[in-house]
């Protein structure tokens, strides 16, 4: 008898266990009820979000951090396919700022389907994108709160890390497929504040990516925000307002085009780096979209701008190298802080450069040095040197008697702090962003041209980094449109 009253309390012990859910599943199962029910979120086949919204200007806006450039975003439509594991967004914007490209309105398409993600431009030609994309567009499917809680409830998936405080209650999911994600809930309402996820960034490594829900309202239903808002760890990158959304609804074919699914993602290609000499001692290193220009003195060798990410940029230290292998290349002008033009800068210092930069940049580099890059290691994660860093207010000059370069502060509404290269005996002058030979716009032209007249400068050539070397009149030919 003793041993069956045992045997008794033992079930009812291990039943009771059986039913008690984890912290972990406590915070998905509450979750999923305020958003309507695990069983209503289960049989959601499709959602179709549309409305209109605000893009920032993430490492590109006139000074570091600033966040004052915007697109207005309008249309906005985001059809999603749950089950399948698809989405695709379609959205017109429009520069609210000097753009380089101009000011007429932009058409975008992306989509994403599970692992395959693809573009389609205004022609209606689609286009695989590179994986890194790929998988940036999977983490953002996650970034919703019905996709999110659905992964949560897999019972695949794995779900640690309960924790509550400061009003909100969190887990962390990794997803049956393999991304994962923190999903957070208020503690009151139980409804999902926000997902984040964590990616790298070529400029600033590891970044945590997070999506903020607002407005919820009811929709056939479900509790669905109306408001998203993401950022790049404390930097707003965009905001969705949404005006319209429904569930179940026709979302159209958001299947990868055949000819995306069979082609292979494109991978990176090794830079190329050409040498263009401009004068004794002066030369252009091109080839690709982003340029440098190498000066040599009589005992080092001096960089200008290290651009885009490690590859170019230690591609272009290696071609200097061996124009000059004797000598030293010790120093690195960064033209400015933009992410395509600052995104060297820690390969540069993991070879030993000296970075020159405006004031106006200073934080910035030395932030960029010192951000963790532990998911994809860079070369100076691998490779730890400290910073040597110096900086130009208004103008810097630098001379051994053989050469002389002289620095000039150029501010404009592309960036502030931004520094152009003039070498006077060659009386050429290197150039980046604010003329572009050949393009269609140059936004910044005539403002360059009459602040250039305040320099007095003796010029010749042009050597831009993006395009090619002009002769100078044709510059102000361009500027005035004469």
């Amino acid at each position: 008898m003793r041993r069956l009253a045992w045997l008794a309390v033992l079930t009812v012990l291990v039943a009771t266990s059986c039913a008690r859910p984890t912290p972990e599943q406590q915070v998905v199962n509450d979750a999923a009820r305020a958003l309507g029910g695990a069983e209503r979120l289960q049989a959601v086949k499709t959602i179709v979000l549309e409305g209109e919204g605000t893009q920032y200007n993430l490492g590109q806006d006139v000074v570091p951090n600033a966040s004052g450039q915007t697109f207005h975003v309008t249309p906005y439509k985001r059809a999603i396919d749950i089950a399948g594991e698809r989405a695709r967004t379609e959205l017109v914007r429009v520069p609210k700022f000097t753009y380089w490209q101009g000011l007429a309105p932009q058409r975008q398409i992306q989509g994403i389907d599970k692992a395959i993600g693809y573009n389609v431009v205004p022609n209606g030609t689609a286009s695989r994108v590179a994986q890194t994309a790929a998988d940036d567009r999977r983490a953002e499917f996650l970034r919703y709160p019905i996709t999110a809680v659905r992964a949560a409830l897999d019972p695949l998936a794995q779900v640690t890390n309960a924790r509550t405080g400061n009003g909100e209650s969190s887990v962390q999911v990794v997803t049956s497929g393999g991304p994962a994600f923190t999903l957070v809930i208020d503690a009151a309402t139980k409804l999902p504040t926000r997902v984040t996820t964590e990616a790298n960034h070529v400029n600033l490594g590891d970044v945590t990516i997070a999506t903020a829900f607002a407005d919820y309202q009811n929709v056939g239903g479900l509790q669905l925000p109306a408001r998203l808002t993401t950022k790049t760890d404390d930097f707003t990158t965009g905001e969705v307002r949404v005006v319209k959304q429904v569930v179940d609804a026709d979302a159209g074919d958001l299947a990868a085009p055949v000819q995306v699914a069979s082609a292979q993602a494109p991978a990176a290609q090794p830079p190329n780096v050409t040498v263009e000499e401009v004068s004794r001692g002066f030369w252009l290193l091109a080839g690709g979209s982003h340029h440098s220009a190498l000066v040599e003195f009589s005992d080092h060798l001096m960089l200008i701008d290290a651009p885009q990410n490690d590859a170019r940029t230690l591609a272009v230290i290696a071609k200097a190298r061996e124009l000059r292998p004797g000598k030293a290349l010790t120093q690195v002008v960064n033209s400015h802080h933009h992410f395509d033009h600052s995104g060297g800068i820690r390969a540069a210092v993991s070879e030993g450069l000296t970075v020159i930069t405006h004031q106006g940049n200073a934080a910035f580099i030395e932030d960029a040095v010192k951000r963790p890059h532990t998911r994809v290691p860079d070369a100076l994660a691998r490779n730890p040197k400290p910073l040597k860093l110096e900086t130009v207010t208004d103008e810097k000059a630098m001379t051994d008697g053989t050469m002389t370069v002289n620095l000039y502060s150029i501010p404009s509404e592309h960036s502030e702090t931004m520094l152009m290269a003039y070498l006077p005996k060659e009386r050429a002058l290197v150039v980046i962003d604010l003329y572009e030979p050949g393009e269609p716009q140059n936004m910044f032209l005539a403002r360059f041209v009459e602040d250039l007249k305040k320099r007095n400068l003796r010029v010749d050539r042009i050597v831009p980094l993006h395009g090619k070397i002009t002769p100078f009149a044709q510059m102000v030919k361009d500027a005035t449109g004469s």
